[in-house]
């Protein structure tokens, strides 16, 4: 499972990549798809989560957990803070609303 999601984030990763050299024509349907492919990152985070045996009670224990490091040591600077937030979110059980 934890490979599932790591994955899924190495291709959100290779979106992001691609959003900073899109040409203007190019980046919105770049934008779109790192957003569905983060997405579908964070949906097996989730996942993940659920299924651990003990799954940490604050956004601080799972921060520190191995695989966490892990997969925050591969983020760019810029998504830390939308991960953490979903990080948070599934921590606290708050399903994630999605507009299309």
């Amino acid at each position: 499972m934890f490979n599932d999601m790591k994955e899924k984030l190495e291709t959100a990763l290779k979106d992001w990549e691609m959003m900073k050299v899109a040409s203007e024509d190019e980046s919105e349907e770049c934008a779109e798809r790192f957003e569905r492919h983060f997405y579908e990152f964070i949906d097996e985070l989730k996942r993940w989560y659920q299924h651990l045996e003990q799954p940490p009670a604050t956004l601080e224990e799972a921060e520190n957990l191995i695989e966490m490091k892990e997969i925050m040591d591969r983020l760019p600077d810029p998504l830390v803070l939308n991960f953490s937030t979903e990080l948070e979110f599934i921590i606290e059980g708050i399903d994630r609303v999605q507009f299309d």
